[in-house]
Parts: structure tokens; sequence; C-alpha cells
């Protein structure tokens, strides 16, 4: 991974008041489109551009304030603003990610960005609306549509979702097109100056970011854990008190419905006078004082919607006889001394209710609903329990009025939530996954096979400057002493081993020297076979021949064991080498002996240095040089493919070399004739291929040879000069 450094781009870090302005100028933004859209009057809310922009710029962290602001600034002036703050925080991260994934680069690539937005800020909003309206239709500007959808037959809910999505679909292609372009508009420049980063290294490039971003790991990333560590850590901590705050409400919801129960109740008893009771009992209506007390219980009924039902009950052991009981909408009272059966309910209270002692408020789920029932005892003057004035409660609206409580805390806390989540997975990714991302590719790069590689290795180590103050810049050192201890490690090696190379190369030569010395007419045979064998080699990789095998390594070994090829003739005998004329066939038949020999004597090499690997092949061109493609030839008569590359290679240079050169037994031959008879071999002493790629190579063939023989020539003039001084 290439760490380089961009002064203009990613290296300039956004200075804090650049931040500062850009967040204030985007919920300028934000609240100038809401209040072009009340000016104008559109069924839009145009007050998520600036929040989409600033996160696009500078990142989450910008994104998110500017979001989670806006709405608190707007919770001022309308307190449920408040509770879509965390759409507004969705609305940023999303905004990040879409801009990384490059949406707004181009206008078709736009309609990514509107669905998702209209998603939340459309779908999500309607949920929440629909929650906190008590699972109704709410007040917002989707609502006409959707109470006409409702109107027409739609299901409340599907109506309030649809209506809400369809207009902010409409909504974000409106902020979308505006803010893309303004980024076409934004110069580069000051883009990257506004982008927030906490870089605790050399900055990276754009590439390399985007590698260190996207690095593959086997089991779950790094990034994963720190995210799932941070959600699980701020849940943990979050939800407890979110349910404590709960149950809390409900405790206290239901506490407020037993006062206001006591409460009433205590207010119908202080309105009856306990002497008159007993008359409105048998005379009802007609008893003095009984219309105008039923209108004072009337208008304590009417006082709040919270009170079900009010009523007067004497209880008796036959049943609760009736003093008042109000009519409600839904259910007309009891006539005066009517009997009301006891409610299974009331059963525990029945001993209390009727020794007129005062009992704790009654809460029911009955045919009547979910009710809280206060009694409050009347008293005469001899303080006898006369009657008691009952209040019903209606608790229905409890359960509503919880989960609306519950979803404001939850929507509340949300946002704080992501703010949090992104704050610290933004430090973790400077402070912790960058930085080891970083090391991991660098360290992954490392090239070995040269000086300059290995200097450019480690000087990418060095060029990440990771400075976190903690265990993971001591990570860094480590990596990098170790690094640079293991560079010069590894160039002490290579350059020991090519002098071990180099020495094992001038004993083979020696080694080669000294058989060939034996044969006064060789000359440089050696030299001058090894150098024809890598011409071919290198014309055979040129045609794409033999790709399989000519690697670079085998083409070197076979250079480098070429001067072996004889090394069986120290085996034989100095006449025979010199020998002037030509060889009976009994001592070509001893002559032909030292392929043999040769392959049993670096065998037995093999044996002792069996990593070697450049003896293999010295063994092939040893034993089989003097192989033929058609199958005559010595010591084993392979043919064709049997014989192996190197010793096909080699047939063809041993035999060109021999051709061209003087021996005891005759003139060299011109160089076009040596060629003719390759050429006229070929297909039956030599491989096609091999013996057609020396021929193609015609040009560097001729300068091997001429180069040999004007050596050659210069060797034995000094000779002979030498010889005529007498020396």
């Amino acid at each position: 991974m290439e760490n380089e450094r961009k002064p203009k781009d990613l290296g300039q870090v956004a200075k804090p008041y650049a931040v500062l302005l850009l967040c204030i100028v985007s919920v300028l933004i934000n609240f100038l489109g809401a209040q072009l859209a009340l000016w104008l009057k559109l069924p839009l809310f145009l007050d998520t551009i600036g929040t989409i922009l600033s996160a696009a710029l500078g990142g989450f962290l910008p994104g998110i304030a500017v979001g989670f602001v806006t709405n608190l600034i707007n919770s001022f002036a309308d307190a449920s603003s408040a509770y879509y703050g965390a759409l507004n925080v969705l609305i940023a991260v999303a905004a990040v990610l879409l801009y990384r994934h490059g949406s707004f680069n181009k206008l078709p690539r736009l309609w990514l960005p509107v669905i998702v937005f209209a998603l939340i800020g459309g779908a999500l909003s309607s949920v929440i609306a629909w929650l906190l309206s008590g699972m109704n239709i709410g007040d917002g500007i989707s609502a006409g549509l959707a109470t006409r959808m409702y109107e027409n037959g739609v299901d409340p809910f599907i109506a309030q979702l649809v209506s809400g999505f369809a207009i902010d679909v409409v909504d974000k292609i409106i902020v979308c097109l505006v803010v893309f372009l303004l980024l076409k508009v934004l110069p580069k420049s000051l883009k990257h100056r506004l982008l927030v980063s906490a870089w605790q290294q050399a900055p990276l490039s754009e590439e390399a970011l985007a590698q260190a971003r996207s690095h593959q790991t086997r089991s779950v990333s790094l990034r994963a854990k720190v995210l799932l560590l941070l959600t699980f850590a701020t849940v943990l901590t979050i939800l407890p008190a979110c349910a404590v705050s709960f149950v809390q409400y409900r405790q206290t919801t239901i506490s407020e419905h037993i006062k206001l129960g006591e409460n009433i109740a205590k207010l119908e008893a202080g309105m009856i006078n306990p002497d008159q009771v007993d008359d409105f009992l048998t005379l009802g209506e007609a008893a003095e004082g009984y219309k105008e007390t039923e209108a004072v219980l009337y208008n304590i009924l009417h006082s709040t919607t919270d009170i079900q039902y009010v009523y007067v009950y004497r209880i008796l052991s036959d049943g609760c006889h009736v003093v008042f009981d109000l009519d409600t909408d839904d259910l007309e009272g009891g006539e005066p001394g009517d009997v009301v059966e006891f409610d299974e309910s009331f059963r525990p209270y029945l001993p209390d209710l009727l020794a007129g002692r005062p009992i704790e408020p009654i809460i029911s789920d009955d045919k009547y609903g979910w009710l809280l029932t206060a009694y409050e005892p009347v008293y005469n003057s001899a303080g006898e329990c006369v009657c008691y004035a009952a209040a019903d409660i209606s608790m229905g609206m409890l359960t509503q009025e919880a989960v609306r409580f519950l979803v404001k805390v939850v929507t509340l806390t949300l946002g704080f939530i992501i703010l949090v989540l992104a704050a610290g997975l933004w430090l973790s990714e400077y402070n912790l996954i960058l930085p080891i991302n970083s090391m991991s590719y660098a360290a992954g790069g490392f090239a070995y096979t040269s000086d300059e590689d290995r200097s450019g290795s480690v000087e990418r180590i060095r060029q990440l400057g990771i400075r976190t103050g903690d265990e993971i810049e001591n990570l860094y050192h480590a990596l990098a002493k170790t690094t640079e201890d293991s560079m010069r490690y590894i160039a002490d090696i290579q350059q020991h081993s090519a002098t071990i190379s180099k020495m094992q190369n001038g004993l083979i030569l020696v080694l080669a020297d000294m058989v060939e010395s034996r044969d006064k007419c060789t000359g440089d045979h050696v030299r001058k076979t090894a150098a024809y064998a890598d011409v071919i080699m290198q014309e055979l990789k040129k045609e794409g021949k033999f790709t399989d095998v000519l690697t670079d390594e085998y083409i070197q070994d076979v250079v480098h064991s070429a001067p072996l090829h004889d090394v069986g003739k120290i085996q034989v005998s100095d006449v025979l080498l010199n020998k002037p004329g030509r060889l009976t066939d009994e001592e070509f038949h001893a002559m032909q002996y030292h392929t043999t020999a040769g392959g049993e004597i670096i065998s037995h090499a093999i044996a002792l240095v069996s990593d070697a690997g450049y003896l293999a092949e010295a063994k092939n061109l040893a034993s089989y040089h003097h192989e033929r493609w058609d199958g005559k030839g010595y010591p084993c008569g392979l043919s064709g493919d049997q014989i192996p590359l190197s010793a096909r290679i080699m047939a063809v240079a041993d035999v060109f070399d021999a051709l061209v050169s003087r021996r005891s037994y005759k003139d060299p031959f011109p160089f076009e004739k040596a060629m003719d008879i390759i050429r006229e071999e070929s297909g039956t002493h030599f491989d096609p291929d091999v013996a057609q790629a020396f021929l193609n190579a015609e040009g560097e063939v001729r300068r091997i040879e001429e180069e040999f023989s004007r050596q050659y020539e210069q060797a034995a003039q000094k000779e002979e000069a030498a010889n005529g001084a007498g020396i």
C-alpha cells in the first residue's frame, strides 16, 4: 500500500474554526430551507439540506452535530421537534455513507439518496408521529393526505405511512438536487479542508485510505468489534435507564390517577348533606335539594375527561343502593333506590364497606373497562356512615400515554446514542483501526528482490509515523525496528549467498578447466557451449516455447552447470583425448563412457549437497548431451521428449562448437557450413524446436563465435611470440 502524502488533499487536516463555521452555516441553511417552505406555503420541510451537506463535507461528527442541534433548537418553538432529532442524525449517517459510495457524483445516482432519506424522514417519521398521537393519524404536513386516504377506506396506519413517505420523496428530491449542485460548485481543495480527521500518523492518500478501510479479515473485523462493544455498552447503560423511566412514569401516572380519584370522591362527599340521604333514597328527585346536589355532581363529572363515572351508593348486605348515579354518553345511570349487585372485584372489601370504614382505591378491569374506583364514606352528625361517594377514573389511556412516553424517551436518547457511537468509531478509526491496517498493508507489501525494493519497504514503514502515544505506537516502533533489522539481515545473507554462488561457479569453471586442459584441442569449449545454451534458452523463451520449464531460475541453473557437461572425461585416458586421428570402435566406446562417468560423479555431489538445484541439471547435461532426437544416441538411446530439455539444448551447442572449432583430427568448419549441418540434423539428431531457436538466433551465435575465435587467436599469437623470444 502506497503511503503518499498529498499536502493539498488529505494531508490538510480541517481547522477547528473551519469545522465550526461549517456546522453554523449548515444549521442556518436548515433554518432557511424550512422558512422558505413556510413562506411559499409548500407542504415540504426542506430542513435537511445543511445536515446532508455538512455530513458529505465534514464526515460523521459535523453531520450528526448539525442534525442534532437543528432539532434541538426547533424544540424551543415546537417541543415535539426534539422527538424527531434521531431521524436527522440517521440522515447524517446515511449521507456520509452514500457520499463515500459515490451517490452524489452523478445526477442519475441521486435516486438512492432520495429513497433512503425518504424512508428515514418520511416512513420512520410517520411511525413516530403515529405512536406519539396515540396510534392515530398525526397532525403534521402529511396529515391532510393521510386523512383523505383514511376516509377512502385505507387503514389509518398505512395511510399515515404512505402519505409521509410520498411527501418526503418530493422533499428529498429537492434537497438532494440542492446538495448535488452545492457539491459541484464547491472547489475540491475546500472540500478536503472541511473534512474532519484526527490522524495519529502521516495522512494516507485516497487510494491507501480506501484500502485500509476495506481491509479483509478472516472473521469479524476490528471495526465491527468496536462498534459491537460501543453499542453493547451504550445500550446496556441506556436500556435500564429507559426501563426505569418507563416503570417510574407508569407508577407516577397511576399515583396521579389515584390522587385524582380520591380528591374527586372527597369533593363529592363534601357536596352531600348526610342528613338528607334517607330522603334522597326514598323520594329521589322529589326530595329537597336532590336536583341541586345532582347538578353539582354533574359539574364534577364534566370537570375532566379522566372521570368516567360519578355515583353515590349506600352499601348494605343485599347490594349497593343507589343514591345518585349520573348518566354518561355510553351508560345510563340507575334510579334512586335501585339495588346494584356487588362487583366481584369488591368482594374482599365488603366487610369494611358494610362497616362504613374507608377503603383504598380499587383498580378493576371488567365490563365497564379498566377503571380506578375511589370510595369516600359520608358520615352524619352521629358519626354513622350513611353512604359512599364514588368516582371511577378511566385508566384506558394509561397504556397509550406510557407508550407515548417510551417513544419520546427512545427517540430522544437514540440521537444521543448514535452521536456517541459515531464519536467512538471515529476516534477508534484514527487511533486504532487505521494505524493497525496501515502497518498490516505496509508489512504485507514488503519486497525482498533487490536493495532498492528492500529500502522502499523499510521507508514505507518509516513514513507511517504512527504517534498514538499508546501500545499501538509501541507496536509500530517494534515493527519498524524489526523490519530494519530483518532487511539488514537479508541483505547480509544475500551478499554472502552471492559470494558463495560466485565461488561455486568459479569452482565449477576450475573443475571444467582441469578436465578441459587434458584435451589440447578443445580450448574454451565449456565456456562457449554455456554461452550458446544461454542464447538458445533465451530465444525459446522469446518464442513462447517450453514456458512451463524455461523460468529464470531454470535458465540460470543450466548456464551455471553447463561447464560440467564433459566432467566425465576426467576418467577418459589422455591418449584418447589427444589422439590426432579418428578413434577406433573400441576407443570410441571408451570415449562414450564419459557421459555415464559424468552422471555418476555429479550424483555423488548431489548426495553431499542435496539442496543445490543446479546439480540436477548438471547431471542431465553430463549424462544425456550425446542422446539424439531419433533415439540413436548414447548412453541410453533416449529419443524425443524422453531426453531432458537441458541435454537437448546442450546437444546443439556441443555439436556446433565442435564443428566450428579446430580438433586434432580436423580443421574448423566455416560458420555457414556449421549452421547448415545444424539445420540438416534438425529432427534427427536435434530437437526441431531447439535447433530452430538456435538458427533463429544466428546473429547472437555469430557474435559469440567470433568473440571466442578472436580471443583464441590473440592467445595463440602471445604464445607464439613468447616461444619466439625464447621464453
